[in-house]
């Protein structure tokens, strides 16, 4: 019986567990998706929530933790870009998509991902301010494409 046993152990100590949940959650908010087993992905799924909603908080504690948890670019694109963006979200930040099963194994794989967010960059508030100012000098402005 498994009363009051909580967590996944993955087949692995302590310390390689800690790892590898922290090189998922690094991979994740580098590069915005993870293809991954299924396991490992309910396994790394609420320790990303809780990490963007220590981003969200934006505290000097919470901004501290995270700095020394994660790799720098992770780090920074957590702080600047995701929890902004998830601001008026309450939680629910990943998602996870069942895929096909592994060839050599026949293990069920499964891709998680960030859901959508508000991708407000400066370069595009300074844009938003120059038109209008524009606009009210009776100055016609041409639309430009997003990058994003």
């Amino acid at each position: 019986m498994r009363h009051q046993v909580f967590g996944k152990k993955l087949s692995r100590d302590t310390k390689a567990r800690k790892a590898l949940l922290a090189n998922m959650a690094a991979s994740l908010v580098t590069h915005g998706q993870l293809t991954t087993t299924l396991a490992k992905a309910k396994f790394a799924m609420p320790y990303v929530e809780k990490l963007v909603t220590l981003a969200k908080k934006n505290k000097l504690n919470s901004n501290r933790w995270l700095a020394s948890t994660l790799p720098q670019d992770a780090f920074v694109k957590l702080v600047q870009q995701l929890g902004p963006g998830f601001k008026d979200r309450h939680g629910g930040y990943t998602r996870i998509v069942k895929l096909s099963t592994r060839r050599g194994d026949s293990a069920q794989m499964a891709r998680l991902e960030f859901l959508e967010w508000e991708r407000k960059s400066p370069n595009q508030k300074k844009a938003t301010v120059q038109k209008k100012g524009a606009a009210k000098a009776g100055v016609k402005v041409a639309k430009t494409k997003n990058k994003n």
